[in-house]
């Protein structure tokens, strides 16, 4: 029983950890601190399971969890900055914490209907790959989605080809191809409604997810 209330005050601190993570979101850290919050509880968790002492394990865990948790989030942050820098307007970047996601409309790489990528555009491109490749400890998802026009069984061929076509982009500008996944969601995945052209040109994109590796 001692044991378990020790464990259980450790976890506790770790989630005070997290939520002071979660403070003051304008201070441009905001990842780096949510990561060593949220690695804080998982070592705490995991401390907890696998040592002797469940409430010390705990503690070690905490402190090692928030250490590992805040490098991984700062190195988001950083790589998040240089790529604003480097990117057009068009292109759209989220930093979940644990990923980055950047998205890139189909309007600024591919005419309509086409997997072909304009020449003139694919700057944007051979920047994030050289981020891709100045960042050794990721891994990348490219995505490709479409609208609702046309059949369902169409707009899958055409993402999975846009994908590919921007994966194989990135693989040629130097990028490992043991990194680099492609995946066609079609219509599946909307991030806008389909009932107005405004909406379905924003389902027409390709999102590039890079995610550090665990």
């Amino acid at each position: 029983m001692h044991l378990m209330k020790t464990a259980t005050f450790a976890l506790a601190g770790s989630a005070m950890i997290l939520l002071s993570a979660c403070t003051d979101p304008n201070d441009g850290y905001q990842n780096t601190r949510a990561g060593a919050g949220t690695g804080a509880l998982l070592g705490a968790a995991l401390g907890a399971v696998v040592s002797k002492d469940a409430g010390k394990g705990a503690a070690i865990g905490a402190v090692a969890g928030g250490l590992a948790g805040g490098a991984y989030g700062s190195v988001l942050d950083k790589q998040e900055a240089e790529l604003r820098n480097q990117l057009g307007n068009n292109v759209q970047i989220v930093n979940t914490g644990d990923r980055l996601v950047v998205t890139m409309p189909q309007d600024i790489l591919f005419a309509t209907d086409s997997a072909n990528l304009r020449p003139d555009l694919t700057s944007d491109l051979r920047a994030v790959a050289q981020s891709i490749n100045q960042y050794q400890g990721t891994t990348v998802q490219v995505i490709g989605h479409t609208d609702n026009t046309g059949t369902a069984a169409y707009n899958q061929d055409l993402s999975q080809r846009r994908a590919s076509s921007v994966a194989g982009t990135l693989i040629n500008y130097g990028v490992s191809g043991n990194r680099v996944q492609a995946y066609g969601r079609g219509e599946d995945q909307p991030r806008a409604s389909n009932l107005t052209p405004e909406g379905r040109q924003q389902n027409r994109r390709v999102d590039i997810v890079i995610l550090p590796n665990s």
